[in-house]
């Protein structure tokens, strides 16, 4: 059993503790320029109206922390949440029930080395079935789609958790099903442990759900009496569905309390296709912080930033302190303004209505066939500057922790001397993204690769595309470089090209149009005979339009 326990997460749910300094960890960004600093500071303000308390996992219920050795049983089943305030939610979610209780997409809490031993059990009226998204296992445990739970079925998986100490999550991936499925709950998160994750918690005297937070950042649209909506035109299944309010751990217009030290977010965009520039802010400045990790666990240093991006399917693990923080006024965690490059094709996307900045998402002409819920936040459009969650800095007992300068011993990439396979992306101008020019056939393995074999992959985005943030099942891998970049990644950009998240063990890499990313990849495993996996962009309704391929490692 893991000694990252239940006890550890439920330890305490208010105010998170102490005080401290460490010179220049959250110094403001200088040469902030006017515009920006009104930006920042309309942000504040949207933030200084938040009243909700951020929902953090309990002991049952939604996000209940249940250890994974008591995930054994789990059902898809309907159910109803209240995520506005008077209103009940129709949700999809897993449930479990241990120990008399019953647990809704629960948070797992695992050792590597664990065994998982779950059995799925689909009560819902849709094939559905559970992808381990970022774990290396069998295809047959993979969960890709290409073998579904029929309704009323069932599927049991076996397999050791082998990978990193990190964030992972689990969702559906039954094609066809994909993006509804998830937009509607069927998502949580599983956290995996390490003696060198062990380390940094017990180094820093971090808790989870105390002084160690995840968020999970999602954005989702209500009718009037607060069920979802997710009814996409031609354009918005094309371009990836954006909804119009903007929730943290299931909370709209969060906040949370925190003490004068280094507080631990865990962050997961669970969005369909929503990118944010994610920064914290205080008196009109962006504060700096640490990048400790990516989608597979610790970096080797921390990296000091004051800004980045996530796409969806990325994991990012962010040490803030809060010492450096003016105690009289809140933070505010933000997503910044950017061009989130939707329409780089002009009119000719595919889709059959014209081109608008909304593309990706939000198609305002179709607004009102559904009376939305009342809220008071103006419409969120992907690249608007917007407060996300507020953080209340107060007084605290002495803190004289100091971020190491080592995390873990994650070696430097390296790439193969081999030329590299080419992955481009693109569309075919009738609705459909594409991989090499084909869209996802289930039936076809579009490529092989050797078991052991090391490959560099070339993914280039063509100019008139969108951003793509490509997921590979079955093998984490290393970003190597970044080539022709538009200039809003250049701006944030390192030796190589590469961003601060390229730095680390990834299993998404989010590629711009007109960018060029090269990737290493080991295809080494220890699993019996021919495996069967997919590479796929994590704008969901991207991959259900066809920019998706089966992939074969050959023993």
């Amino acid at each position: 059993m893991s000694t990252f326990t239940r006890r550890h997460f439920l330890g305490s749910m208010g105010a998170l503790g102490a005080a401290g300094s460490v010179p220049g960890v959250l110094a403001a960004t200088p040469g902030v320029s006017d515009t920006m600093a009104e930006e920042i500071t309309g942000m504040e303000t949207e933030a200084a109206g938040f009243a909700n308390p951020l929902r953090l996992p309990g002991s049952s219920g939604l996000y209940g922390v249940l250890p994974a050795s008591e995930f054994r049983e789990v059902h898809v089943v309907r159910s109803t949440i209240e995520v506005l305030p008077g209103r009940r939610t129709p949700i999809l979610a897993y449930a479990v029930e241990s120990g008399g209780k019953t647990f809704l997409n629960p948070a797992l809490l695992a050792r590597r080395g664990d065994e998982m031993r779950v059995r799925l059990i689909n009560d819902i009226d849709q094939p559905t079935v559970i992808h381990w998204h970022g774990l290396s296992v069998d295809s047959r445990n993979d969960g890709n789609g290409l073998n579904v739970v029929p309704p009323g079925g069932r599927m049991d998986y076996a397999f050791a958790l082998r990978d990193r100490a990190s964030m992972y999550w689990y969702h559906p991936h039954a094609h066809g099903y994909i993006p509804q499925q998830a937009y509607h709950g069927l998502a949580s998160l599983l956290f995996v442990e390490d003696d060198e994750e062990a380390a940094l918690r017990k180094e820093l005297d971090l808790a989870l759900g105390d002084s160690e937070i995840p968020l999970v950042l999602q954005d989702r649209e209500f009718d009037a009496q607060g069920r979802l909506r997710y009814a996409p035109t031609a354009a918005q299944s094309f371009g990836g569905w954006v909804g119009d309010r903007l929730l943290v751990n299931l909370t709209e217009r969060p906040f949370i309390q925190a003490g004068r030290r280094i507080v631990r977010f865990r962050i997961l965009n669970g969005c369909n296709a929503r990118s944010y520039r994610l920064a914290f802010v205080q008196g009109g400045r962006r504060l700096g912080f640490f990048l400790a990790g990516t989608d597979g666990g610790l970096l080797a240093q921390p990296l000091r930033i004051d800004q980045t991006f996530i796409s969806p399917g990325q994991r990012l693990d962010v040490l803030v302190d809060l010492r450096e923080a003016d105690p009289g006024r809140p933070v505010t965690l933000a997503s910044l303004a950017f061009d989130p490059m939707h329409a780089e094709g002009g009119h000719d996307m595919g889709h059959t209505s014209p081109a608008t900045p909304a593309m990706a998402g939000m198609d305002h002409s179709q607004h009102g066939t559904a009376p939305a819920a009342a809220s008071s936040a103006p419409m969120a459009m992907e690249g608007d500057a917007r407060a996300l969650m507020r953080i209340d800095v107060k007084p605290s007992a002495k803190y004289e922790r100091r971020i190491p300068t080592v995390l873990s011993s994650l070696p430097a990439a390296t790439a193969s001397q081999n030329p590299p396979r080419r992955m481009q992306l693109g569309h075919n101008g009738q609705g459909n993204w594409t991989i090499n020019g084909g869209v996802f056939d289930p039936k076809i393995a579009a490529l092989s690769v050797r078991r052991g074999a090391r490959e560099t992959w070339l993914i280039e985005n063509a100019e008139r595309s969108m951003p793509h943030p490509m997921h590979l099942h079955g093998f984490p891998f290393r970003v190597i470089e970044r080539l022709g970049s538009p200039a809003l990644v250049r701006g944030l950009a390192g030796a190589r090209g590469l961003l601060p998240q390229d730095q680390g063990v990834v299993d998404t890499v989010q590629v711009w149009p007109g960018e060029s990313v090269r990737i290493a990849v080991d295809f080494a495993h220890p699993h019996a005979g021919d495996q069967d996996y997919v590479f796929h962009c994590h704008t969901l309704e991207h991959a259900e339009a066809g920019m998706m391929l089966r992939y074969t490692v050959k023993t």
